[in-house]
């Protein structure tokens, strides 16, 4: 199954909020992306049922190897656009604030460009 930008971002954050405190629950991803906890609970339904991600017995969300594929695929787009675009001058937050307008749009191919271009510059 296809994911959509949505699914992405949810993934993306729980890999964020997984690396940051360990374990994840659904209304940490809420309080984070500041959704409600309806949204969120069927948005978990969804990636689950797609096969990115489990819940265990106390409610924590783990991803799957897919949707860990994903969400990093994602974050480091969102990473190395965001030192990137302020490498290039824009504030910290608005250059994340674009990365994450742009990550789910861009090319492999061009993303492959502005990383090995950022790397050079290093």
């Amino acid at each position: 199954m296809p994911i959509q930008e949505s699914g992405e971002m949810y993934l993306e954050t729980i890999l964020y909020l997984t690396k940051e405190k360990g374990s994840v629950r659904a209304i940490d991803v809420a309080e984070h992306m500041g959704y409600s906890k309806p949204s969120v609970s069927r948005a978990v339904g969804l990636l689950k049922n797609g096969g990115y991600i489990t819940v265990d017995e106390d409610g924590m969300l783990v991803l799957t190897s897919s949707g860990r594929e994903v969400a990093e695929k994602i974050y480091e787009r969102h990473t190395i656009l965001t030192e990137f675009f302020v490498g290039l001058g824009v504030d910290r937050e608005t250059a994340s604030d674009d990365a994450c307008k742009i990550e789910h749009h861009l090319s492999d191919q061009t993303f492959v460009a502005i990383k090995q271009h950022a790397e050079n510059f290093k």
